[in-house]
């Protein structure tokens, strides 16, 4: 049924943070036309919390070495926030070039296994045949 999810970051600078994902998290992309890129990203989670209000919701990457993590891009002249030791990991923010932010964090917290490709791309081969 489900075959990926699709995040979105809304930017005022979208070239630019376009270009930091692309070159220096190097995560892979393609061009759907315009410099449009939409980009690959590793396994996901998601998580519902309980919130005051509906329709809050937050993205976060995950990494296996946040240290490690904040010297690469500081490298790239990214700042970053002082990590934060919390019980389901450990969190810092850094600056995307278009002024918003985004955190990353090394994770504590049990991790689900991942969807399976080949359960993937079986529910995306009877979504094409249409339903049974």
């Amino acid at each position: 049924m489900i075959i990926g999810a699709h995040s979105i970051i809304h930017s005022k600078k979208p070239a630019a943070d376009r270009a930091f994902l692309r070159d220096v998290l190097e995560l892979p992309s393609v061009d759907v036309g315009e410099g449009w890129l939409i980009f690959g990203l590793p396994p996901a989670e998601v998580a519902v919390h309980p919130a005051e209000k509906n329709n809050v919701h937050e993205f976060y990457l995950m990494c296996d070495d946040i240290d490690g993590f904040i010297k690469e891009v500081r490298a790239h002249g990214v700042s970053c926030t002082r990590v934060q030791s919390l019980g389901w990991g450990r969190l810092t923010r850094l600056k995307l070039p278009g002024g918003g932010r985004l955190g990353v964090y090394e994770p504590r917290h049990a991790r689900p296994k991942s969807m399976a490709r080949r359960k993937v791309a079986r529910g995306l081969t009877r979504a094409k045949r249409g339903p049974a």
